[in-house]
């Protein structure tokens, strides 16, 4: 299991154990609180903790951005199989199959891109945790899957990251510059019955992506 671990892993892990091996030495050391220990001390509760404490904290948060922590929720299983389902042509799977999202596409695709995005995404991700351990943990997927729904319509925004709407070649579609002002407002969705389709047909209570 160990083999698996990141380097900021190891990171947390090795400062965490050097911290107890600092601390233990201090105690068994037979002098009077010093320089010497003064600083040891300040390196056993203080640097190697904070650092361990960084780094493992950041390693939580890049293990919350796979799309495998996503499907660690049992009711959220129909869509991330859509989503890594290679012969699904749903606009879940067809992202996910790209190289730039990887294995982080529910992340990519959901994430809030406002100043404080990252902070916006995180909070709302543990709203999703309350949800799932009061509302939908028990539930079997057949009853939850007409139940999940986003708390506010999708945002063009977050397609138009990559997407832009001042794109010559996205301007170059017809039904792209007919709806230029509904798109751009929110009106009309990208990710709709009426443009690209819904990104998760399971979603409607489609079993699958379409194909």
């Amino acid at each position: 299991m160990t083999a698996h671990l990141s380097p900021l892993a190891w990171l947390a892990l090795g400062c965490a154990l050097l911290a107890a091996a600092v601390l233990v030495g201090c105690l068994f050391v037979q002098s009077r609180l010093g320089p010497a220990l003064m600083a040891w001390l300040s390196i056993g509760l203080g640097v190697l903790p904070i650092t361990a404490a960084v780094s493992g904290n950041v390693r939580n948060y890049e293990t919350t951005k796979q799309r495998n922590f996503c499907a660690s929720c049992h009711v959220m299983g129909p869509w991330v199989n859509d989503a890594a389902d290679p012969s699904s042509q749903s606009l879940a799977a067809r992202h996910s199959r790209n190289a730039l999202f990887g294995d982080e596409s529910c992340y990519v695709c959901h994430a809030d891109y406002g100043m404080f995005g990252t902070v916006t995404t995180k909070l709302g991700g543990m709203r999703h945790v309350w949800e799932y351990y009061t509302h939908y943990r028990s539930l079997p997927i057949e009853s939850a899957v007409p139940k999940i729904h986003l708390y506010k319509p999708y945002s063009n925004q977050n397609c138009m990251q990559c997407h832009s709407s001042e794109n010559q070649i996205w301007l170059r579609v017809p039904d792209h510059q007919a709806s230029l002002a509904d798109v751009r407002s929110g009106r009309l969705g990208c990710a709709s019955a009426g443009c690209h389709g819904l990104a998760h047909p399971v979603s409607a209570g489609v079993t699958g992506g379409t194909r």
